[in-house]
C-alpha cells in the first residue's frame, strides 16, 4: 500500500508570539519528535525526550502513528498548529496513543512548566498511512 508523502503545511497560528511564529515557519514538517533518536529500524523510531524546568522542544510534526510514555511526572504546555494551547500534568507511566490517516498530521511544541525534569519515551511506527518525515 503506497504511503502518503505530506509536503504542504499550514502557516503559523496568529496567537503565537513573533519568535514562536518564526520558529513554527522554520520547523513545520520537522520530523524530529524527541531530543534524541535512540533506536531506528525499518519498522520503528524510538525517541527520548528530557526537558529541564523551563526548557522546551521546538515545533515538530507527527505524521506516523505513535505512542508516548511519561518516564517522570511533571507539567508541560504545548502550542498546536490549530491555535490551541494546552497544559497537562503527567504522572510516571502515563501513556497516550495517536494515529493519523492518510494526509493527517499534528504540529506542536512542548515546554516544561514544572519544577522537575520531564522525560518521555516516544515510539513511532513507520508502517503508518504516511511516509516518515526526514529528520532535521
Amino acid at each position: 500500500m503506497p504511503k502518503t508523502v505530506i509536503e504542504s503545511w499550514p502557516g503559523a497560528p496568529s496567537n503565537l508570539s513573533p519568535a514562536h511564529k518564526a520558529e513554527f515557519e522554520l520547523r513545520k514538517g520537522n520530523g524530529s519528535v524527541g531530543s534524541r533518536l535512540v533506536s531506528e529500524t525499518d519498522r520503528v523510531r524510538v525517541w527520548s525526550l528530557t526537558l529541564k524546568p523551563s526548557e522546551r522542544i521546538g515545533f515538530h510534526t507527527h505524521v506516523l502513528d505513535y505512542f508516548w510514555t511519561a518516564v517522570t511526572g511533571g507539567k508541560a504546555r504545548s502550542q498546536y498548529a490549530d491555535g490551541r494551547t494546552v497544559e497537562v500534568a503527567y504522572a510516571p507511566g502515563d501513556t497516550q496513543h495517536h494515529s493519523f490517516g492518510s494526509g493527517e498530521f499534528m504540529t506542536h511544541d512542548l515546554e516544561n512548566i514544572g519544577d522537575t525534569d520531564l522525560t518521555f519515551t516516544t515510539v513511532e511506527f513507520k508502517e503508518s498511512a504516511n511516509a516518515p518525515l526526514p529528520l532535521a
